[in-house]
Order: C-alpha cells, then sequence, then structure tokens
C-alpha cells in the first residue's frame, strides 16, 4: 500500500511528518500496535472495526519486522 491509497488524514499526517511540521516517531511499528490495540478495545468502536485492529495488531506482532 502506498501513500496514495491512504485517506486524507494519513497523506495529512505523512506530509506534516516528511516536512517535518510533526516528528517523526522511530518506533513506528510499537506507534501502530498502539494505536490499533486502542481501537480494539474501544467498546464505542462498532466490533466490526474493532476486529479489523485487533487482527491487523495481531498480524504485526507475529510479522518478522522488528522496530530498529
Amino acid at each position: 500500500m502506498t501513500v496514495y491509497e491512504c485517506c486524507e488524514a494519513v497523506r495529512a499526517a505523512y506530509s506534516q511528518i516528511g516536512s517535518g511540521d510533526v516528528g517523526y516517531v522511530p518506533k513506528a511499528i510499537a506507534a501502530a500496535v498502539r494505536a490499533l490495540n486502542t481501537v480494539a478495545s474501544d467498546e464505542r468502536v462498532p466490533a466490526e472495526l474493532r476486529e479489523q485492529a485487533a487482527f491487523a495488531a495481531a498480524n504485526l506482532l507475529i510479522s518478522d519486522h522488528q522496530d530498529a
């Protein structure tokens, strides 16, 4: 997936990080898992979206990609 396939909110954040307006997070995988975990555990979020977030977080955790 590329940034151009993402929603406007993701593209805006990408642009802000790239321009230096906001800080880059060196441990991006851990940050992504934390964000997905927050969505997955929030009972105000629809169940289908919570399940998608949980599945994505679990896949990141089990993948061979690691934060340097």
